[in-house]
């Protein structure tokens, strides 16, 4: 254990130096950092700790998806499927509807009851029919239907929410579920307004026909034909009234479930969002834009027009501008959710609250003293206990800080309160595997063993109870970190970089400077 080829010596050196070097923008405060970005070259570390909510504080949020409007959709799907599916059959019938949860119509003619029941059932694969003596037939989700339809609403809500926020550039945002129907969403660093904003909003975006032949004053006064809708533009006034309506076709010529890309850009100097089709849109888009050249075609996002250009030319690349008055910042958000995808129900907010700075500096300060207090304590005992060789194991342990600090870094880990708690366990634990070494050493020492036999005895037979010890504990870290969430998994991340970290100076940087002691000096004592 006191040989250390020359190749080794290398490999400790250049990582404890690696480790300094990935450490050192941490010192350095951030603004500082982000200039330095600039100007310095592309390979040097420029990555900093991130800082969870509690620390840099954010956004907390908890939401309800009304997973009760995908039941109404469905069911008014079925009405539709129902009504086209008995005018192809020449089935009369009355009172065709819905309820809150089964859709459902009355037969004219009693005696064709089969011929309806097996057109209810081939509506949609989840449901089942049933008729009465009246000649009522009924259509309903089939056992088990409904909680799979809300599990499915709130499994969407959940993968489109986190699309939304990772499109933020923001870090280790919280996005899990909470009981049947509800979602927790914590966001560190990013204006909690801008959150709830991008979160909120269902962003489901259709391609309409404005209809010329209906005007806006006929619309309003409720003289609208079946096929038309009167909506607003997304524009408003000073006193947040839209600035105009327009009467649009009820008929969805092409849905934003077809987009593969939006990006914001400019033209003529204003922001504007430029979108592009898949190969099946790019199609529909091109035959649409081709059949009604000289329309307006109103782009609605949430019920709203945000834009109605006239279609000049056919567009037969499938890919078009969006305008609508957009400032940089509502065109960036735009694109982003037209990325990320509609929601498939509207969110509530059933509980809102900003974590301000003000807590996290004093978590940090709170934090930085226990992590200083306790480093000098443990400093301080390693030395009365053990001299020289003390003064050894606190070397180590600023490497060990170094290291440690410099995986949060490369991993780009997130720091919170209890990561900060992590920290501090490793500043004790560190000086766990030294301990043990020395004390064994001085074992060796009272039975009357030669410096050199000594520190090889101790090193090689306090090795096995050092990985015994640090694995256990890094098993436990491993389990908290795949079974835990939010600033627990933080707290398991710094506690096992911290375990590898101080294995990896105790067993190898600290030997290192006692062999290199021990072969310059040749002692004939041990001074421990």
């Amino acid at each position: 254990m006191v040989y250390f080829p020359k190749w080794k010596i290398i490999l400790v050196l250049a990582v404890c130096a690696l480790g300094i070097i990935y450490a050192l923008p941490n010192i350095l405060p951030r603004a500082t950092v982000q200039d330095w970005q600039q100007s310095l070259p592309s390979w040097m570390p420029t990555s900093q700790v991130n800082l969870g909510l509690d620390l840099q504080g954010g956004s907390h949020l908890l939401l309800r998806v009304q997973w009760e409007d995908v039941l109404t959709n469905r069911l008014d799907s079925i009405v539709d499927g129902l009504r086209r599916g008995l005018r192809q059959a020449d089935i009369g019938y009355v009172e065709l509807g819905r309820t809150d949860t089964t859709a459902g119509f009355t037969l004219r003619d009693p005696d064709r009851r089969d011929e309806a029941l097996a057109i209810a059932e081939e509506v949609d694969d989840q449901v089942t029919a049933s008729v009465d003596e009246n000649g009522r037939v009924t259509v309903a989700f089939a056992e088990g239907a409904l909680p799979d339809l809300r599990d499915n609403a709130l499994g969407q809500s959940i993968e489109i929410i986190r699309r939304r926020i990772d499109e933020l550039g923001t870090t280790e945002p919280i996005i899990q579920r909470q009981g049947e129907d509800r979602i927790l969403v914590q966001v560190p660093g990013v204006d909690p307004e801008r959150v709830r904003d991008l979160i909120g909003r269902t962003a489901s975006m259709t391609f309409q026909l404005v209809d010329h032949e209906t005007s806006v004053v006929d619309a309003r006064a409720g003289r609208l034909p079946p096929g038309s809708q009167l909506l607003p533009s997304s524009e408003a006034d000073e006193a947040g009234e839209p600035l105009r309506d327009y009467v649009v076709r009820k008929r969805v010529e092409l849905s934003g479930d077809n987009l593969v890309d939006a990006q914001p850009t400019f033209q003529d100097g204003a922001p504007v969002v430029s979108f592009r089709f898949d190969s099946a849109g790019a199609r529909r888009f091109a035959d649409i834009t081709e059949e009604n050249v000289g329309r307006q075609f109103a782009i609605v996002l949430d019920g709203e027009v945000i834009s109605a250009p006239v279609i000049r030319t056919p567009i037969l690349g499938g890919a078009g501008i969006i305008e609508g008055g957009f400032t940089v910042q509502s065109a960036t958000d735009l694109a982003l959710l037209l990325r990320a995808g509609a929601l498939p129900a509207a969110l509530t907010i059933l509980e809102e609250r900003s974590v301000g700075p003000g807590l996290g500096a004093d978590s940090i300060a709170a934090g930085k003293i226990a992590a200083a207090i306790g480093f000098v304590a443990v400093v301080i005992f390693m030395f009365i206990s053990y001299g020289m060789f003390g003064l050894m194991a606190n070397l180590a342990l600023v490497f060990n800080l170094a290291l440690l600090m410099a995986g949060l870094s490369i991993l780009q880990a997130t720091l919170t309160l209890p990561g900060i708690a992590g920290i501090v366990l490793t500043i004790g634990m560190a000086v766990d595997a030294n301990v043990l070494i020395f004390e064994r050493i001085r074992e060796e020492i009272r039975q009357g063993r030669s410096p050199i036999s000594a520190i090889d005895a101790g090193y090689s037979r306090a090795l096995t109870t050092i990985v015994d010890s640090n694995v256990t504990t890094l098993i436990a870290a491993v389990l908290l970190f795949a079974l835990g969430s939010g600033p627990v998994k933080g707290f398991a991340v710094t506690l096992s970089l911290g375990i590898v970290s101080s294995m990896f100076t105790a067993i190898m940087f600290t030997r290192l400077l006692v062999v290199t002691w021990l072969r310059r000096t040749r002692p004939k004592t041990i001074p421990i």
